[in-house]
């Protein structure tokens, strides 16, 4: 702390060229230089997994409640948060996430038949991205006339990120809003007639007797949509990444794909499609000997966590044969991601009719990709092409 000033003094600059030019190596660095960090931006970052873990496990002393905008559920904590998260788990299942498969499937074989003739292809804009928000709307009952406004608004919403404008952010925001409150109103007033889909369930479902409110709905289709159209099309760009660039990895999977979802696993693992997440401390708390005040702002990087030696032999080293267990891809704790499965039966079927449907690519000499900014993950474009 500064004591001329009575401020804390920053130990980083979270937003600094340096660091976003590679976010991930830059967490490696900090994971080990100063695994607990004070910036203004972030508040206080943690790198390594077993703070991390302490953490998201801990929710009797680190609270979920991080903004003043209602997050249903993810932004609660119990007792709240439990009597949500028992209404969102059964639209998770097993089940309906086998059911789901055949149709991930045809909508992956759609979007890559575009591409067979192409000399080569931008992987973010023309497969990421399309996937993410076809999967979605159909996974929520979603007509296809929302497909080209939600691609927009993923554009809109990463450029505002990019250029760190709240302003444009909070109107980008209320317009994806006004996208899921058409789909609530339209069901409301068709009554019995509304589709028999994800979105009519949830205008109809009740806690202890009482129908969900609109805003409740909103909020917790919000926490599915956003994640999932920004996760997924992460994932799928951070994986098609790695292949162009590990062609003999790409051919074993290739030619056999029962080790699919470990690689999918292990390379998530590598480079996170999540950066980070939030949370308060409740009371005063000493990690790695710097103390943290009641009321303070904390990021988890989960990038970091999943990165360290600490935990993960050869941590920085392709071995999709490794224990999974640790690996905090999906969080962990009372929070842990209910989607998990869907979003694992999503990848593993993209990547598997992508290397059944195409043949060998790399990325396009000479140009690179273009990696995305906190708080995203992932690029925001990668050129490849098809090998000879």
């Amino acid at each position: 702390m500064d004591a001329s000033s009575g401020e804390r003094c920053s130990d980083w600059d979270p937003r600094s060229a340096e660091v976003q030019i590679d976010q991930i190596h830059a967490y490696d660095h900090m994971r080990k230089t100063c695994p607990v960090a004070y910036s203004d931006y972030l508040g206080w970052s943690l790198f390594r997994h077993a703070d991390i873990l302490q953490v998201l496990t801990d929710h009797e002393t680190f609270s979920n409640v991080v903004s003043q905008h209602p997050s249903v559920p993810n932004g609660m904590d119990p007792p709240q948060h439990t009597v949500y998260r028992r209404m969102i788990d059964p639209y998770f299942t097993q089940e309906r996430v086998e059911a789901f498969e055949p149709e991930c499937r045809r909508i992956a074989g759609d979007l890559l038949k575009a591409l067979r003739d192409a000399p080569s292809f931008e992987a973010i804009g023309l497969l990421a991205e399309p996937y993410a928000v076809r999967i979605q709307c159909s996974f929520l009952g979603w007509p296809p006339l929302l497909y080209e406004p939600l691609l927009q608004w993923v554009h809109k919403n990463r450029e505002a990120m990019r250029a760190r404008d709240t302003d444009v952010m909070a109107a980008i925001a209320l317009e994806f809003d006004g996208h899921i409150r058409s789909q609530l109103e339209w069901r409301e007033e068709a009554g019995d007639a509304a589709p028999d889909d994800i979105t009519t369930s949830l205008v109809r479902q009740t806690i202890d007797g009482k129908r969900l409110e609109h805003g409740e709905i909103v909020s917790i289709l919000r926490n599915w949509t956003v994640g999932e159209l920004g996760t997924i099309a992460a994932c799928v760009g951070i994986v098609v990444h790695f292949l162009a660039e590990n062609p003999e990895i790409q051919t074993r999977l290739r030619f056999d794909r029962s080790d699919l979802s470990l690689a999918i696993e292990e390379i998530l693992r590598l480079h996170g499609p999540l950066i980070s997440n939030r949370r308060t401390a409740l009371r005063p708390v000493m990690i790695r000997g710097r103390r943290i005040e009641a009321g303070e702002r904390m990021t988890v990087i989960w990038a970091s966590a999943n990165r360290d030696a600490r935990v993960f032999e050869a941590a920085d080293q392709y071995c999709p044969e490794r224990d999974q267990t640790p690996n905090l891809l999906y969080g962990a704790g009372i929070h842990i991601c209910p989607g998990a499965a869907l979003a694992r039966m999503q990848l593993r079927v993209m990547i598997d009719e992508l290397l059944r449907a195409i043949g060998p690519f790399s990325q396009v000499a000479g140009d690179g990709p273009l990696r995305a900014v906190y708080p995203a993950s992932g690029f925001v474009s990668v050129l490849l092409q098809f090998d000879s």
